[in-house]
């Protein structure tokens, strides 16, 4: 074997993983092992739950009265759950470990792959800010009726009130929504549980999603049904919410990625 050869062996980024095929019943097990895990993590668990209903609940004190931004930051929170959820994928993998699911050492859980985890969420805050604008903009040209109050934005959307605008809004947000669940569906909890690139791990997403695009819709479907429910409580939900759909994630990264028994195990 080359020295070449060799160097590229000992690192773990440079194996490209193996995608398996799943059917649409491994979502129902993906969230049954959320759940175990958000109970057996019990309070540090909960803390993450408590930073996603916080973020929302700033977000609503700071953009009250700018109805357009904040549908457009509200909907962007679902584009960087999963880099916020990086601790979550830690006391996952403490549990199966069988290790202390200790809330303290998940807190700096990014720190290991901090190159690669900060560009994937440069991208995602790209993403955010751009959907941001774009929400602005689909506001000021489709919708009608002056200012919107948040109870009149909700109720166009749930009722169709206004077609164009509800028809618009879900097109051009569903497109950015696609887009990051495409590249983020499992990347995130590979480039923390292998220290993969960003590019690997985003190509490893896409082919995840182009091998089992049934059951991967049905995930994102669920995601969303899930999250929105969080939002549907004024934010509350979203303590139990996150944690559930985080922990579920890593269980979904786990069955759709084939292990590598040739990487060394990682703190």
């Amino acid at each position: 074997m080359s020295n070449n050869d060799s160097a590229q062996a000992g690192h773990p980024a440079s194996h490209f993983p193996v995608i398996r095929s799943i059917d649409a019943a491994a979502i129902p097990r993906w969230l049954r092992a959320g759940w175990r895990d958000c109970r057996t993590a019990g309070v540090a668990s909960l803390f993450y739950g408590a930073c996603f209903a916080a973020a929302g609940w700033l977000m609503y004190i700071v953009f009250a009265e700018a109805y357009a931004l904040f549908a457009g930051l509200t909907t962007g929170f679902l584009l960087v759950g999963p880099f916020l959820a990086i601790g979550l994928y830690d006391l996952s993998r403490r549990i199966e470990r069988g290790e202390p699911p200790r809330l303290a050492p998940t807190l700096a859980a990014w720190r290991p792959n901090l190159p690669n985890v900060g560009l994937f969420a440069a991208l995602l805050t790209i993403v955010l800010l751009i959907w941001a604008r774009a929400s602005m903009v689909v506001f000021a040209l489709f919708f009608t009726g002056g200012l919107p109050s948040f109870a009149d934005v909700v109720r166009s959307v749930l009722t169709f009130e206004q077609p164009d605008f509800s028809l618009v809004y879900f097109a051009v947000g569903g497109f950015f929504a696609a887009f990051v669940f495409a590249i983020g569906a499992i990347a995130l909890p590979l480039m923390f549980d292998r220290k993969t690139d960003a590019i690997t791990a985003a190509i490893a997403s896409l082919i995840a999603c182009g091998r089992n695009p049934g059951p991967m819709v049905l995930w994102a479907g669920s995601i969303v049904v899930i999250v929105s429910i969080g939002f549907a409580t004024l934010f509350i939900g979203l303590v139990v919410a996150t944690p559930l759909v985080g922990h579920a994630t890593w269980h979904a990264y786990r069955e759709l990625v084939e292990g590598d028994e040739t990487l060394p195990a990682t703190s």
